[in-house]
């Protein structure tokens, strides 16, 4: 397989079967189970304040465990700083996953550095430590070239070959390579693709101003996407993930949409079409097809949602209604859109056909239900509820018969976001005194820190798989 190169970074100028303790049974027995839980415990209207509590804790077992070789280096890079980089971002991001676990080389009763990829390994050597993923390798290394040949092995089943692929690229782009590695292997042994080589964007005042910044889905590689000295705020990916849409006050006291496309360093260009001048937009969301805005705009004193073409021409009104519509996030499919409006009184989540039809009322539970994000599979709509002083995470499906706690925590978590295989939400918390982001599955295991120390750090939008 080859690796196509990612492109100028935003902020910058371009020139299967089933197995013994199998880590997807395991996650699907998990949630399945919870939802019971709040389907048998829960009746259909009730207050947010007396639904049942969720501690969140960290996995504690991993379903692989994996033995990650020293990959053999060939080519004009001599030396092991290749190497032992490469074998570290990849059981980083395996890891990351919540799906696997590496086994320290000390434990090693085979070759700590792959010898040959033509002979099978000696699967009792491997099975002796408990060995469940074998990965083996060898890296080319170039003035400006890289590429990595890589063999997995599922030990329990004699050393069988589950993956031989290539990948390759720049010598800059070794820890991407290498998160992809680890997707690649993901995907091998659950037949999903994993998540550690997509990106992050969020808006921080870490700078002062809040700006719009990019940072990789296990929180390494922080780069700045803007830096106009405005207030930036609630990014939106397009679907091949080359384009961030997001809200900004450049035009003085109105705020308005742009539209940053990478490679293009920092200059954004302005939304506008058929957009009215006067009105504030403060979101927009861009649909599964890329061709589409869902727009959040202020028109004669109402808040409304409105959908328009990807240049603001072709503006259909959504919504008209006297209360506050906010917040929409669209459906996998992009042909619905969840969203919030008050228009009963306080917060609560709607769903609406993209023309305005069939509008109802998806949340009952709670007085204050904000912040919607539907899955990529369609499945759920996570979204923050206020419970007593503060805000958790729940999920409803689209049909609202299921409700269910993912982050349950003293202090605020608020606006999720899903990864693109719809196993992790990244949210922002004060659990620690700023706001910062953190990932977490929805099985609400596998938490992590992202951001640390500096400045807020809110409005997450976990970018697509780049095409």
């Amino acid at each position: 397989m080859t690796i196509c190169r990612r492109g100028a970074e935003f902020g910058q100028s371009s020139g299967n079967g089933q197995r013994r303790g199998s880590a997807c049974h395991q996650w699907v027995l998990a949630f399945a189970l919870a939802v019971g839980l709040v389907l048998t415990a829960v009746p259909r209207v009730q207050a947010a304040e007396n639904r049942p509590a969720v501690v969140v804790r960290d996995a504690s077992a991993k379903a692989y465990r994996t033995a990650t070789q020293r990959f053999a280096e060939k080519g004009t890079t001599s030396g092991r700083s290749n190497t032992e980089r490469f074998r570290e971002v990849i059981n980083n991001a395996l890891e990351f996953s919540g799906l696997f676990t590496a086994i320290p080389t000390e434990a090693f009763l085979g070759p700590v550095e792959t010898t040959s990829l033509k002979d099978t390994p000696v699967c009792p050597t491997w099975l002796d430590i408990g060995t469940d993923v074998l990965v083996a390798g060898e890296l080319s290394t170039g003035i400006d070239s890289f590429a990595a040949q890589v063999h997995v092995y599922d030990v329990s089943r004699g050393c069988r070959l589950m993956m031989s692929k290539k990948f390759q690229g720049s010598l800059q782009e070794r820890d991407f390579i290498a998160k992809r590695v680890a997707d690649e292997i993901v995907r091998a042994f659950t037949g999903k693709l994993g998540v550690a080589a997509t990106e992050i964007a969020f808006a921080s005042n870490r700078s002062g101003n809040k700006e719009i910044y990019v940072i990789d889905a296990d929180g390494s590689n922080l780069r700045r996407a803007t830096r106009n000295g405005s207030i930036n705020s609630f990014p939106s990916w397009s679907p091949d993930g080359r384009d961030i849409l997001f809200a900004s006050f450049l035009q003085k006291a109105r705020s308005g949409l742009y539209l940053l496309v990478r490679g293009d360093g920092q200059n954004a260009r302005r939304i506008t079409g058929e957009l009215p001048p006067l009105a504030p937009q403060y979101r927009g969301a861009i649909d599964p097809t890329g061709k589409h805005l869902a727009i959040v705009m202020s028109v004669n004193g109402q808040t409304e949602i409105f959908t328009s073409r990807r240049d603001g021409r072709r503006l259909q009104p959504i919504t008209n209604h006297p209360g506050i519509d906010v917040a929409p996030s669209w459906s996998p499919d992009g042909s619905r859109l969840v969203f919030v409006s008050d228009r009963t009184g306080a917060p609560q989540l709607y769903i609406v056909d993209r023309d305005g039809s069939n509008l109802r009322r998806l949340t009952f539970d709670g007085n204050y239900n904000s912040g919607p994000a539907w899955s990529p599979d369609g499945n759920w709509i996570v979204y923050e509820t206020r419970v007593g002083g503060q805000f958790d995470l729940w999920l409803i499906d689209p049909e609202g018969r299921a409700n269910a706690p993912v982050v349950v925590h003293p202090r605020n978590d608020e606006q999720p976001s899903w990864s693109p295989d719809s196993r992790k939400i990244i949210f922002s918390s004060t659990r620690r005194g700023n706001m910062d982001l953190y990932t977490v599955d929805i099985t609400g295991e596998n938490l992590r820190q992202l951001t640390r120390d500096a400045g807020d750090n809110l409005n997450a939008a976990w970018g697509p798989y780049l095409r």
